[in-house]
């Protein structure tokens, strides 16, 4: 069982202010100075002053569908994020940012330790989405989601002074792992990571999975009896604010086309899928 810790407590104590409805007035200052001190382009999004909550402009929905590549064999961005890492998994290892690395065994946990082992000199890319960025996560490729974790954990920040100062931030922090499995077959694992302030994370299929609520033992799904195909582009869910994605891919797989330290657009070709 994982403890609760301080950080859950004041991602669930921020996450009631942001659900919370104020008069219209009230709201329409909140979010105006929401996007105001961050620098939030709304230019895809409604204006500020029509959302009833915080929470509901964290989660925004963009006004028209982003152009997505269509090209056979083209991995997209999931999300509008700042690509911290990618590159191939040496063993186990997986880079958290330069100079700090992570276990992709303890990140998927016992659960999936044979699976994790396959993975073995893969390759990866680290997704992260800051305050301002667009919260919604969407499929990367047509995949079949065979299973799912909930792991439970802390919400410390994901930010780059927390990359460079927490060792193993990503394996501590509560997380969503999704198994997929492309048409033929091969893996590819997609982890979701709750930060300080995001506490919860949506699934757009599945409405049982709650995180960052009071249940502090892992919870596991399977999805055998009717396959859960999503295609390229399509909602897989949302942040309640920015947070983390990592890709992980078996070897000989996920080729990369992108670079770290580089901002992606949802939408746009990150990778190439070998098969």
């Amino acid at each position: 069982m994982v403890k609760k810790h301080i950080t859950n407590t004041v991602s669930q104590w921020f996450g009631r202010f942001a659900d919370h409805e104020f008069s219209s007035g009230i709201q329409s200052f909140i979010n105006s100075a929401y996007v105001n001190l961050l620098g939030l382009d709304m230019s895809e999004f409604a204006p500020p002053s029509t959302y009833p909550t915080l929470n509901k402009l964290f989660t925004r929905e963009l006004k028209k569908e982003r152009p997505v590549d269509r090209r056979h064999g083209a991995l997209i961005s999931p999300v509008d994020a700042f690509v911290t890492e990618c590159g191939k998994i040496e063993k186990d290892k997986a880079m958290q940012i330069k100079g700090m690395v992570y276990s992709i065994d303890d990140l998927l946990t016992l659960q999936y330790g044979r699976e994790a082992k396959e993975l073995y000199d893969g390759t990866y890319i680290n997704f992260y989405l800051s305050p301002k960025d667009y919260h919604r996560y969407h499929m990367p490729y047509k995949l079949r989601v065979a299973s799912i974790l909930h792991q439970p954990g802390k919400l410390y920040p994901v930010n780059f002074p927390s990359l460079r100062r927490r060792k193993e931030l990503f394996v501590e922090n509560e997380r969503v792992i999704l198994e997929c499995f492309t048409e033929k077959g091969k893996r590819i694992f997609i982890v979701l990571v709750g930060a300080l302030n995001v506490g919860r994370m949506t699934i757009a299929f599945d409405h049982r999975i709650q995180t960052n609520a009071d249940r502090r033992e892992p919870t596991f799904y399977r999805y055998d009896k009717k396959p859960v195909w999503i295609h390229k582009g399509d909602l897989l869910g949302m942040f309640m604010m920015g947070s983390t994605v990592l890709i992980f891919a078996e070897p000989g797989l996920m080729e990369i086309r992108t670079n770290d330290r580089t901002h992606v657009r949802f939408g746009e070709r990150v990778a190439l899928i070998r098969e």
